[in-house]
């Protein structure tokens, strides 16, 4: 089958074709299928695959390792991903489900931990007789009490850190994160260690936020969000410290075969250049002028 659509691609005769030709050209078109290699990005995580069960729970989840290959190929799509330490995937409830009229809703944090597939720590919450993961604050720790409400108020609320209330209920200026999409989405927007958003003002029904990035965003006054800075500030200012340590965070390193040019045609060192005086020039005396009748 192979050789002779080998031999319809040809536009020569198969007799002019040596025995070798042929069977060179029928091995490379069976070991090359016809596999498109993914591209990274569009949202798609080539790190790890988390195990999700059916209903939510705190108990950590399973975690598979992909080391920067396709899923489905298994083909190298991300060259930087490779190694790291294994780690359990808690399982954060984005959805801050609140009353939508009265007092709000009280839930008392039970503890703050790293999480070592998020960059920013993460708080154990309790609701009633349930428990929640959470994105833990700069400032939160256990035993602070939290409010959680989706009333929409004619003034603004006072909230503290770690609320959760609609952007329409909060006054402008107030430091959020975890920001929804759609009114009962979850939050989707600033998860990142260290960030947060700026409430800078109304727009009718909408509300402008400042992004980490300094663009604005327009939201609906009935998204949720969190007041507040999320933990672990000093994440991108801590250094990595070790090669070993890069690999426990499951960076995969270079191939090491560069190499600074070198010899006569590498760096040029040339000496410096002589010392450069700098002195206010010379004044010098305006020549006489000689007026004459005399053309």
């Amino acid at each position: 089958m192979a050789l002779n659509r080998l031999f319809a691609s040809l536009t020569i005769t198969p007799t002019l074709i040596s025995r070798r030709a042929i069977c060179t050209s029928v091995v490379n078109f069976a070991s090359k299928p016809s596999v498109v290699k993914p591209k990274p990005g569009f949202g798609k995580s080539y790190r790890r695959i988390v195990h999700f069960p059916e209903e939510y729970t705190v108990k950590p989840l399973e975690v598979t390792n992909l080391a920067g290959r396709d899923p489905v190929t298994g083909r190298v799509v991300a060259k930087g991903i490779g190694g790291g330490i294994k780690h359990k995937y808690h399982w954060i409830q984005w959805v801050r489900d609140g009353p939508t009229e009265g007092p709000p809703q009280e839930e008392k944090v039970i503890q703050i931990m790293e999480d070592g597939c998020r960059t920013a720590h993460i708080a154990l919450v309790a609701v009633g007789d349930k428990l929640k993961y959470i994105l833990a604050t700069e400032n939160m720790k256990a035993g602070d009490i939290i409010k959680t409400s989706r009333h929409l108020p004619r003034i603004p609320v006072r909230a503290n850190e770690g609320d959760a209330y609609v952007l329409g209920a909060l006054p402008t200026g107030t430091i959020v994160h975890c920001i929804e999409r759609d009114p009962g989405r979850g939050g989707l927007y600033i998860h990142a260690a260290g960030t947060s958003g700026t409430i800078m003002r109304r727009q009718d029904d909408r509300v402008i936020v400042q992004m980490p990035s300094k663009r604005l965003f327009s939201f609906d006054q009935h998204c949720m969000a969190v007041v507040g800075r999320l933990s672990n500030v000093l994440h991108g200012d801590t250094p990595i410290g070790s090669p070993q340590r890069n690999r426990w965070l499951g960076n995969r390193p270079r191939s090491g075969l560069w190499k600074r040019k070198d010899g006569r045609h590498g760096r040029k060192i040339k000496p410096p250049k002589p010392v450069k005086k700098i002195a206010n020039p010379k004044s010098y005396p305006t020549p006489a002028i000689q007026m004459t009748m005399s053309p």
